[in-house]
């Protein structure tokens, strides 16, 4: 049998490549006899670039990270040198600061704009931007600082970093923005479809997982709301800012993309999966093997995860989830995926699986390929 083990990596406890090799060296304790093989995947966040640094050459720069300390960044050229891809967490990624340094309320996005600079020095004619996983909830407003754009209170003097601060934001400059924009098309990777503000925007949706606590939630929300205003009213092209789909990835760095930058969003699953040519990996097997840490609603709205499965049944090819959790009476056939299994519950809780990610992982992929397998 040819299964394909297209992973997405496992909440910070695997990588992707990490969790793929898991789950090949169960299966294959089980059933010698397949074919299995890796390939890790991403969906514009954590991993984009481990799963693509593969089809091109890897550069890196220092950058701010999302507390202004400074970090070596990696990021990729494409395409004979034309495309660079740049994943924001790598400069601002939440797996860059302790629990209990978290702070989405000031932390920044100023390294993803360093990082867009590097690679306009690179001479690209496009850079495709993985805004997923990032620690900041600043609507890009430090990736535009980054930039040249001066975002500026009522006194005239640049707001400080951070999502909170934005509630004093009163009008935006861009005569200093880098003109290389204008010659470079720019693609926002976004994992999620959220918008910028309300109830399923960028704080409300996002922010707690990155520390924030109600209080701090509504304050970004509103803050947000106040720099979404203001952008729409001083930028050209930036009406309607606030509702768009995608808007609200990245803690909201899509929209600053797509204010100061003229960024283009598409889903980063589908755009990944794009540029490593899946279709043409999937006719070749049995059965598609995906997974992430946590299977939920979320992994079916813009996730590699789902996409996955939706490229699988595009060729009739089953294909099933082995995650670290499964969201308790998910339904996701409609999306493709066969069956899902979960770490969790074979290893009998959730800190149990946590405890020995990858070992609970081949133990189940074991297990499923005595089911699946053929």
């Amino acid at each position: 049998m040819r299964v394909l083990v297209a992973t997405d990596s496992y909440g910070g406890t695997l990588t992707a490549a990490e969790a793929g090799e898991a789950i090949a060296a169960g299966w294959r304790a089980r059933r010698p006899g397949d074919d299995v093989t890796v390939l890790p995947v991403a969906d514009g966040g954590y991993g984009t670039l481990d799963a693509l640094r593969g089809l091109g050459t890897v550069r890196t720069a220092p950058v701010e990270d999302p507390l202004g300390r400074r970090v070596e960044a990696s990021w990729v050229l494409l395409d004979e040198g034309r495309t660079a891809l740049v994943e924001s967490a790598a400069a601002c990624g939440l797996h860059l600061v302790d629990a209990a340094e978290r702070d989405p309320l000031r932390a920044t996005t100023a390294g993803v704009g360093e990082l867009l600079c590097a690679a306009l020095a690179g001479g690209v004619t496009k850079v495709i931007v993985g805004v997923g996983g990032t620690a900041s909830t600043d609507g890009g407003a430090g990736m535009a600082q980054a930039i040249g754009a001066w975002l500026l209170n009522a006194a005239g003097h640049p707001v400080d970093p951070g999502g909170a601060a934005l509630a004093a934001l009163d009008r935006v400059v861009l005569d200093e923005v880098d003109p290389r924009l204008r010659r470079v098309e720019i693609v926002v990777a976004a994992d999620v479809d959220n918008a910028l503000c309300g109830p399923d925007g960028a704080a409300y949706g996002y922010a707690p997982q990155k520390g924030a606590d109600p209080a701090g939630v509504e304050a970004l929300d509103a803050a947000l709301g106040t720099y979404a205003a203001v952008v729409e009213r001083d930028v050209p092209g930036a009406a309607g800012l606030a509702e768009r789909p995608h808007s609200g990835a990245g803690g909201g760095l899509a929209a600053g993309l797509m204010a100061f930058a003229g960024g283009v969003a598409q889903p980063g699953c589908d755009l990944v999966l794009g540029l490593l040519r899946f279709r043409s990996r999937v006719a070749k097997a049995d059965l598609v093997v995906t997974g992430e840490g946590a299977f939920d609603w979320q992994s079916l709205r813009g996730k590699a995860t789902g996409a996955v499965a939706r490229a699988a049944a595009k060729d009739a090819v089953p294909c099933v989830v082995l995650a670290g959790q499964v969201e308790a009476g998910l339904r996701p056939a409609a999306s493709g995926v066969a069956a899902a299994y979960a770490a969790a519950d074979l290893a009998g809780s959730v800190e149990e699986s946590l405890a020995a990610p990858a070992a609970w992982l081949a133990e189940l992929a074991g297990r499923v390929a005595g089911e699946w397998s053929r």
